[in-house]
């Protein structure tokens, strides 16, 4: 990791820069878009500002991109994870879960699901308007939605609204069935 991007103001000023530029924005266009001052902005480029959360939700609207993407340490062009260095959640009913994206992206969870035979699971509700796509890779799985059952074989993809009960079950006493949760969560940062 780059020293010298450890702590968030210097990480805000380097994401703003790269963001304004790659743009083909000017730090005076960029403040107009925003609606704030230029000096507002400069100090923010400089790594030594102290923005408000107004004023940070100006200039990520403004970029069109969210506040957590404004702060987060600069991604590397290409990142190769390992198996072995996938993060990996165990849960309980022979369910395993493998978190697939390296770094964070605002609003978007993709996790590779295994269920292990008659394992089961229930799924946690998201936020309102979130939209939930489960792909099955491998076997079949049970999908219980609001008490109603869907059976997804191989090559299916159930799509849901996210924030209702859901569970998910393998009904198979041989096999491991296997599955692709994307999560898209409906919201956005709103600049008045």
């Amino acid at each position: 990791m780059d020293k010298l991007l450890t702590t968030a103001p210097q990480r805000l000023a380097k994401n703003i820069e790269v963001l304004r530029r790659t743009r083909g924005l000017s730090q005076v266009q960029l403040a107009e878009v925003a609606a704030i001052p230029r000096t507002t902005l400069t100090h923010m480029e400089s790594g030594y500002g102290n923005p408000s959360l107004q004023n940070l939700l100006k200039v990520a609207g403004a970029l069109q991109v969210s506040v957590e993407e404004l702060l987060s340490l600069p991604r590397s062009e290409v990142e190769l994870i390992k198996a072995k260095d996938i993060p990996k959640v165990v849960k309980k009913g022979g369910v395993s879960i493998l978190k697939l994206l390296p770094d964070p992206v605002p609003g978007m969870e993709i996790d590779r699901i295994e269920v292990e035979p008659l394992g089961r699971m229930k799924g946690t509700p998201h936020l309102a308007k979130t939209k939930e796509y489960f792909y099955c890779t491998q076997g079949s799985m049970e999908i219980f939605l609001n008490k109603k059952r869907y059976d997804v074989s191989k090559g299916d993809v159930i799509a849901f609204p996210g924030d209702l009960p859901h569970g998910y079950v393998n009904p198979s006493k041989s096999k491991v069935a296997v599955g692709f949760s994307v999560v898209v969560l409906n919201h956005g940062y709103l600049v008045e």
